[in-house]
């Protein structure tokens, strides 16, 4: 009997790993799906112009679009929408959401002067390289990670991802494999040596698993969200504030 239920419990913790693996493949497929015919479409409707600002806005927008309509299909395929545990936050949540916000930037400096120190660098996610001039990308993009980009990364990899695997395993695991996913998933958009790219990947797990545990310290989805939505707000903001 103990040797049914050791291999029952391993059986549903490969189901849960694979079925958050599967939430992400979905997600990308259909990001895919709609960010090169969305953006030739704006483009050929004289909406945007390619090379422009406004183009390389809508190509960043039009990933996380994708990623929200994945999660609302993830979860209405399992029929699972408590995964992602969302309420508005309290005094004490928003307190956690702008001290952590402002807490995963300064660990990210100390993180790169760290790395500096030992002769190492990071690559340079392709997302905060603007197409044309950089003062009305880097605005809006302050806009777009607070309203989109935190919140739906989050509701993907925290909810979902998080959340399936948290199902099957203490929070401990389910956070690293969450925060594990979440920095390979940003490899491919990362310039630099191989070297560089894998430094960022590794800060990325690190940022990812301190999300991880906002969500499990809170059980609200939009903690974490909102975190790192201000996280990359201030890293915006403090480009911006170069370019000028």
């Amino acid at each position: 009997m103990s040797d049914d239920l050791s291999a029952s419990a391993v059986g549903q913790r490969v189901f849960r790993v694979a079925s958050a693996l599967f939430a992400i493949v979905f997600a990308l497929l259909v990001a895919s799906a709609i960010t090169a015919p969305g953006a030739e479409l704006a483009a050929s409707l004289g909406l945007v112009s390619e090379g422009t600002t406004g183009y390389q806005l809508l190509q960043t927008l039009l990933p996380f679009v994708g990623f929200a309509i994945a999660v609302a299909g993830y979860l209405a395929i399992t029929d699972q929408w408590t995964l992602a545990r969302i309420s508005r936050p309290d005094a004490r949540e928003a307190a956690i959401i702008v001290g952590g916000g402002i807490a995963l930037f300064a660990f990210q400096y100390g993180a790169l002067f760290a790395l500096d120190q030992v002769g190492l660098s990071t690559g340079q996610n392709q997302a905060v390289v603007p197409a044309g001039d950089p003062v009305p990308y880097y605005l809006a993009m302050i806009a777009v990670s607070l309203a989109v980009v935190g919140p739906v990364e989050e509701l993907l990899f925290r909810g979902v991802v998080q959340g399936t695997v948290r199902r099957a395993f203490d929070a401990v695991p389910a956070v690293l494999i969450a925060s594990l996913a979440f920095g390979l998933i940003h490899l491919p958009s990362v310039s630099g040596t191989p070297v560089e790219q894998w430094a960022y990947v590794g800060i990325v797990v690190v940022l990812g698993s301190v999300l991880g545990a906002f969500y499990e310290w809170t059980d609200n989805v939009v903690v974490p969200g909102l975190v790192h939505g201000i996280y990359n707000a201030v890293t915006y903001a403090v480009l911006l504030a170069q370019a000028l």
